[in-house]
């Protein structure tokens, strides 16, 4: 098992989501993540899709959407060099003074973003990749045991620029 990323370029279309989500349940696929948002032509859809699968199985999903009439168009990330972020949201609750302090220490060096906060609550941002987001979490959940309230996006991904794309 691995964990695989596709990129699909989708007819931006009511129900298209629908149709490639139930795709997946109808043969037991799980997703780890879906995200969708239109592209710079509003008439087309891009899906970063995240799953863990194996060979066999992988191969079967790919040719099942290629023949799925709304995709225009499959990108397997899964052995490219790619940029892929997860929007995170962290509320803590029941907060002193002092591990408000420690939270705005943390949020700093993690690298996070303080983005509400009042008498004894503090919302957290962080954009990262998946598992940086799941070091985040472990460590502040070390740090507020049963006080955190977890909101995560999808992933998404893009292609890195050949020999230009940071690490």
């Amino acid at each position: 098992m691995k964990k695989r990323w596709l990129c699909l370029f989708v007819e931006n279309e009511i129900g298209v989501l629908a149709r490639i989500s139930g795709l997946f349940a109808g043969k037991s696929y799980n997703l780890d993540s879906l995200t969708v948002g239109t592209t710079e032509d509003l008439s087309v859809s891009r899906m970063t899709i995240s799953l863990t699968s194996d060979d066999r199985t992988f191969e079967q999903i790919k040719k099942q959407l290629n023949r799925s009439v709304e995709v225009i168009k499959v990108v397997d990330y899964t052995e490219i060099s790619i940029h892929r972020k997860e929007l995170l949201f962290i509320r803590i609750t029941g907060c002193t003074e002092q591990e408000k302090s420690e939270v705005f220490r943390i949020a700093h060096i993690f690298p996070a973003t303080i983005i509400d906060y009042d008498f004894s609550s503090i919302l957290v941002e962080c954009t990262q990749t998946e598992e940086k987001n799941n070091d985040f979490i472990a460590l502040l959940q070390k740090q507020f045991p049963n006080r955190l309230a977890v909101t995560r996006g999808g992933s998404v991904a893009v292609e890195a620029m050949g020999s230009l794309a940071l690490p």
